[in-house]
């Protein structure tokens, strides 16, 4: 396959956001906090895609992200890659993959949980990562991503 065209300069150091659904990449940019970042960042929205259809894509010079991060990124744009760039080469592709537990990242939507009324961390297990269904370890209660809140 030929390229036509660079559509985004090259990056030397730092990471590739890539794959990111066109409508969450505002929320993966709030989500990192990004905004606030001082580094070098390219946005791209609407990109042709050809397992989404249209894609994001966000480049970050000279950073790279935490697992912390990197969970919190699987809740809200799962099958996301992140491409770990060194001197101009990609040296890593790190699918985002939900993990099988998620610790401080979710509240949970039962007002009745003890993790609402008392100062304690959330903890959720993963019951089905490919529909994204979450179940709080303290009162079962499950919630699905598409109606959580990020704390």
């Amino acid at each position: 396959m030929k390229k036509k065209e660079l559509q985004v300069a090259a990056l030397k150091n730092g990471t590739v956001i890539d794959h990111i659904p066109s409508d969450k990449l505002f929320t993966v940019v709030s989500l990192l906090h990004l905004q606030d970042v001082t580094a070098n960042i390219t946005i791209g929205n609407n990109f042709e895609s050809e397992k989404l259809g249209k894609k994001g894509i966000i480049k970050i010079a000279d950073r790279f992200f935490s697992s912390e991060e990197i969970n919190r990124l699987s809740v809200i744009a799962p099958n996301i890659v992140l491409n770990i760039i060194k001197d101009y080469e990609v040296v890593e592709k790190k699918p985002v993959i939900m993990p099988d537990e998620l610790e401080g990242i979710v509240k949970c939507n039962n007002p009745k949980c003890i993790t609402n009324n008392e100062p304690m961390q959330t903890r959720f297990h993963v019951i089905d990562k490919e529909k994204g269904l979450l179940k709080c370890h303290y009162c079962e209660k499950e919630q699905s991503k598409d109606n959580i809140k990020l704390l």
